[in-house]
């Protein structure tokens, strides 16, 4: 039950964590953890609930933070807005995709990591596509496809490592990275060698 407890106790400093790294001045946008939490907590917490809450959490918190700053005037970047629910959405629904995680391994993180970048591109493009937001492209094909170049600017702009989804792929990897191998040694160096005394 200790291990549970202190288990319990690192994941909620982890929700503190990101909620304020989210809300950093200066941070790469969209360089943040919240989309890996959603996998590492479907792959790796036992109690649904908790799987969703722990990333949810920390959305709800950075955006109470942000909205905040942009009340008091630091920050540009509100905290609430038009089209936010389907963050949360995502970030629910990649929770979910993290229960197919159940076998971990490098590979598998990896892929999943860049699976849930992948699908989180491209549902909140559609959602810019489908409800306006703030581009106006026609409601065809040939819109939706102009909706997703607009998204993957970054790659004729910058390059693949700058730009908004270029930190997102990143900020995934590395997050997924810091997340499952964080959890990997702490069951190597914590946990295993409490069985085997016990």
């Amino acid at each position: 039950m200790k291990g549970n407890k202190s288990l319990l106790l690192t994941f909620g400093l982890l929700i503190l964590a990101a909620s304020l790294y989210r809300v950093w001045p200066g941070r790469p946008y969209g360089f943040a953890p919240q989309m890996a939490m959603a996998l590492f907590g479907g792959a790796v917490t036992k109690d649904r609930r908790l799987a969703f809450l722990l990333p949810l959490l920390s959305m709800v918190l950075s955006d109470v933070l942000y909205q905040v700053l942009y009340v008091k005037g630091i920050t540009q970047i509100q905290g609430v807005y038009d089209g936010q629910w389907l963050n949360y959405l995502l970030i629910a629904g990649l929770t979910a995709f993290g229960f197919l995680l159940k076998k971990i391994t490098v590979l598998r993180v990896a892929a999943f990591s860049i699976t849930g970048s992948i699908i989180f591109f491209l549902a909140s493009n559609f959602e810019v596509w489908a409800g306006g937001g703030g581009l106006q492209r026609p409601k065809t094909f040939d819109g939706l496809l102009m909706c997703y170049y607009d998204g993957l600017a970054f790659l004729r702009d910058y390059g693949l490592i700058k730009g908004f989804y270029g930190n997102i792929f990143l900020g995934d990897l590395f997050f997924c990275t810091l997340l499952f191998g964080s959890f990997y040694l702490l069951q190597r160096m914590v946990l295993q060698p409490k069985r085997q005394l016990a």
